[in-house]
């Protein structure tokens, strides 16, 4: 069900936010809640943000907790500092994906009054200053213009939470529409890869090696297709390789029952023709 993405500074209220939030459902709804956050997975804050391979590590470990716990029936709660706005975009892509709507909560307060409370820490929760200095600095702050910081709850440190605003931007708003960068497409048929492999392969090397006895504007048979192509000019090994990942790509998303018909899609998907193929009579 929905995802909550928290924000803010560290040490901004942003784990008491998400309680506030975790209590209002649980008493206003039958759904189960969860949260997720650097403490549920014993995240060492000062050894992992201290160097970025761990930093990201870790947040791949959260995305991956979100993503399995996110479903029809759940509704989840990111609490994490969630402060590159790249990040975002991918917690936004995979609420696409599960096709559930999702918010974010951007606790809002100044570098002073997180510093404060910070210092105000039991030690062993407390971020270095070094490490707190420098996630300040590199904090990407949401900006409501961009639909995977959208809806966007600005909450500062007196605010009451808007719990009512947050419930209708999760229960009544539509999940965003998946396309294909989110949406996976079935495979055909269980040797459709192989045969696609095969298939382009067999294209591929027709043509390279057609283009030793030819000159540009010679028509060339390509294996499997009802059709002849016009090569317009030479192409290099790289570059047929290269159109030849394009072209797998493009049929993974658009997979045929007809395995035979592979070679005459080569010529006629657009985006691969217009570059290198031209149709011959």
């Amino acid at each position: 069900m929905p995802l909550i993405v928290m924000c803010g500074y560290p040490c901004s209220g942003k784990t008491r936010r998400a309680e506030e939030l975790k209590a209002h459902f649980e008493d206003t709804t039958d759904r189960q809640v969860h949260t997720v956050g650097d403490g549920a997975l014993g995240v060492d804050r000062n050894r992992v943000y201290a160097d970025s391979q761990q930093e990201k590590d870790a947040r791949a470990s959260l995305k991956a907790e979100v993503e399995r716990k996110v479903n029809k029936d759940n509704i989840v709660i990111l609490d994490s500092l969630n402060y590159i706005k790249g990040y975002r975009y991918e917690l936004f892509c995979l609420t696409k994906h599960a096709q559930t709507p999702h918010c974010l909560v951007h606790c809002l307060t100044s570098g002073e009054d997180s510093s404060s409370w910070n210092k105000n820490r039991e030690a062993a929760e407390q971020y270095s200053q070094n490490i707190f200095e420098a996630l300040v600095q590199r904090f990407e702050a949401p900006d409501s213009r961009n639909r995977w910081d959208s809806p966007l709850f600005t909450v500062l440190k007196d605010d009451i939470l808007p719990l009512e605003a947050i419930s209708d931007a999760l229960f009544k708003r539509k999940a965003p529409p998946p396309n294909q960068s989110t949406q996976s497409q079935p495979l055909s048929s269980t040797n459709f890869l192989y045969e696609l492999d095969k298939i382009t392969q067999d294209v591929l090397m027709a043509i390279f090696n057609a283009q030793k006895t030819s000159v540009p504007g010679d028509l060339i048979s390509v294996p499997g297709a009802t059709e002849k192509v016009e090569l317009t000019r030479i192409v290099n090994m790289a570059e047929l390789r290269k159109l030849r990942r394009q072209f797998i790509c493009y049929s993974k998303m658009h997979p045929t029952e007809n395995t035979g018909q592979i070679s005459n899609m080569v010529t006629a998907v657009p985006k691969i023709r217009s570059q290198w193929l031209k149709k011959g009579a």
